[in-house]
């Protein structure tokens, strides 16, 4: 089996989209296509869910509310019964007090000055026998008031109760939706990666698969035929081969991309790529680290070859120093090729281009 290195390009990206918008709910680019594929049922889902939650919210209500009205007269009962206890025990006092006779008249101004308190003890709690009623029940009354209008509420505005449960939950699911749609590049990018990822791991362990081989040089190299300096490098997979190197821009387009013309060209992004990479392999410098077995004619070339597999279809151009291919002709195409390292120096070339790999 081929040996692989690296998370596909795509799917690195989509998961740190996805994570920097606080969605850790998917495992795999299959279960994001099945959420986008469901949301309709989904949301109504949610819907159904809130509707049976208000639903039962209003049976319970029904049932609840003569309860708890039976439970507001029981403690109405009770704390009357408590007050008019607590007052009839200071009238009784105070009773007991003006059958008390003292020649003593520090005894007399005593018993006074507990008649008086008595007495307007008995005053206060009578003025303020209903408001204290009031009070122990103000914590039940307001639960009681609170649910009655509820019931009201629902009664009245079922789809609105509805609608107000369900908002948090429906309004992260569409965010969650807008969020995925907006990956959707990334989505079928790392669906297509997949594809050919796989098709690749079939081959032997003499090959060295490379995902998202990413390069950053701190001298920018000088394209003389474009004119241009070449500041880094992305190369979707590297497949180091006993007959060369192999660089794979994966392509989940449709017919409608190819002939888009505002996307960037794939050739022009792989030839790019190569002649940095084939910059980097072939100096006097990396020739010296690699030290792959002499030939009596020389120091060794490492060859690389450019290919761009469209999983869907493909253009019927032919493009000059760049191979298009579907993912069934990959296999074949890459047999095709003699072999020209050792193993040893098939994994001396991986062991280099891992090494770079930034």
């Amino acid at each position: 089996m081929c040996r692989t290195y690296n998370t596909i390009g795509s799917l690195t990206t989509l998961k740190t989209s996805l994570e920097n918008n606080n969605i850790y709910d998917f495992k795999s680019v299959k279960e994001v296509i099945e959420f986008q594929k469901s949301f309709s049922t989904s949301r109504q889902e949610l819907i159904s869910l809130h509707e049976n939650l208000i639903e039962n919210e209003k049976n319970n209500l029904t049932i609840n509310l003569p309860i708890l009205k039976s439970e507001v007269e029981t403690q109405r009962e009770q704390t009357t019964q408590q007050l008019t206890q607590n007052i009839d025990i200071l009238k009784k006092q105070l009773n007991n007090l003006d059958h008390k006779i003292s020649t003593n008249y520090y005894q007399k101004i005593t018993i006074l000055l507990k008649k008086w308190h008595y007495k307007r003890k008995i005053k206060h709690k009578e003025s303020d026998f209903e408001k204290d009623i009031e009070m122990s029940l103000a914590k039940i009354l307001e639960d009681y008031q609170f649910k009655s209008d509820r019931l009201q509420f629902i009664s009245s505005n079922f789809n609105e109760a509805v609608s107000e449960s369900a908002q948090n939950p429906l309004s992260e699911l569409e965010r969650k939706k807008a969020v995925i749609d907006s990956l959707n590049n990334y989505i079928y990018g790392a669906l297509g990666e997949q594809k050919v990822v796989k098709t690749l791991e079939c081959l032997s362990d003499d090959y060295y698969l490379i995902n998202d081989f990413a390069v950053t040089f701190s001298k920018a190299i000088y394209h003389k035929q474009e004119n241009d300096y070449i500041k880094s490098v992305q190369i979707d997979h590297i497949l180091v081969a006993p007959s060369g190197i192999f660089l794979i821009e994966t392509k989940n387009w449709s017919e409608k991309s190819i002939q888009n013309m505002s996307l960037r060209s794939p050739v022009e992004q792989i030839k790019r790529a190569n002649y940095a990479l084939y910059h980097l392999l072939n100096s006097d410098k990396s020739n010296y680290r690699l030290r792959l077995d002499k030939h009596h004619w020389g120091d060794k070339k490492t060859p690389i070859k450019n290919l761009i597999v469209l999983t869907k279809t493909k253009p019927i151009e032919e493009f000059q120093y760049v191979k298009i291919l579907t993912t069934n002709e990959l296999i074949h195409y890459l047999n095709y090729f003699k072999p020209i390292f050792s193993s040893s120096e098939t994994k001396k070339i991986a062991e280099f281009i891992l090494q770079l790999n930034g």
